[in-house]
């Protein structure tokens, strides 16, 4: 199973976080008590972001962190190369610093960058506003009770 590590998902929560409002400055602490993420992980974040060339610093008594550049030019890539490295599902990856012992004699070499190319490619194409967005859990429709025939709770006619 491809999956993404606990420290990445949480980078995409505090990030989210930031974008919702990208005008603030906002302390390590002030993330952690909004995203319920740990401190010692938001520290370490932020700093592996800042590496990254997501986010800034400022020092000082009105300093923090705060978004490089809007939410909808920061890619869900990005984010996961600031935290992983490469994008890619095997070692065998073009700029992978990973070698493979038998990669001159593998008759799949070079097949596996085409989809580390799309994967990066789909992960390319969704922005940090867009996982910033607040999903609502899922609510059935209002269901109508007819009171009397040709006429529903809300007084109109069918």
């Amino acid at each position: 199973m491809f999956k993404l590590n606990r420290l990445t998902d949480y980078a995409v929560v505090v990030m989210s976080q930031m974008a919702r409002r990208p005008d603030q400055m906002r302390t390590a602490p002030q993330i952690a008590q909004e995203t319920a993420v740990p401190l010692p992980t938001v520290a370490k974040l932020l700093n592996a972001l800042a590496n990254g060339q997501l986010i800034i610093s400022r020092r000082g008594a009105a300093g923090g962190y705060t978004l490089v550049r809007p939410a909808e030019a920061i890619t869900v890539a990005e984010i996961i190369q600031a935290l992983e490295g490469p994008i890619a599902l095997t070692a065998c990856v073009d700029g992978s610093a990973d070698g493979c012992d038998v990669e001159s004699l593998c008759p799949m070499r070079g097949n596996w960058n085409k989809v580390n190319r799309a994967i990066h490619g789909a992960l390319s194409q969704v922005t940090l506003a867009d996982m910033a967005v607040v999903v609502l859990p899922f609510a059935p429709p209002a269901t109508e009770k007819t009171t009397e025939p040709g006429t529903t709770d809300f007084g109109r006619i069918n």
